[in-house]
């Protein structure tokens, strides 16, 4: 059964940081609660790239995969294909827009 969710937040950093962040994979471990392992290949964000990652839920350590599928670097997007524990897949679009200089909107859906 699919379930559609769209959080989003107003940031108080600038559209290009956060940007930049969501284009290094290997900073993913300092927003999100999977603790990234392997990136191949290694580098920025690019379609076909695969994470391998894990995390901790009800005490026990889950693996956790990522495929980037889609970057559109000039709208400030991106498209991750996760695969979770117990079968839970998530394709996640994860979008940054700025509301001026020091702050930007970053939506996950």
């Amino acid at each position: 059964m699919p379930v559609n969710v769209c959080p989003a937040s107003v940031v108080a950093a600038p559209v290009e940081v956060v940007w930049e962040l969501l284009m290094q994979p290997e900073t993913y471990d300092q927003w999100s609660d999977a603790h990234v392992t392997r990136i191949v290949p290694e580098g920025p964000a690019t379609p076909g790239q695969v994470l391998s990652a894990w995390t901790i839920a009800f005490g026990k350590r889950w693996d956790v995969s990522l495929e980037i599928k889609e970057v559109w670097a000039e709208k400030h997007e991106i498209v991750l294909d996760t695969g979770l524990p117990l079968g839970v897949r998530g394709l996640n679009h994860i979008s940054c827009a700025a509301i001026d200089e020091r702050s930007c909107r970053l939506q996950f859906g």
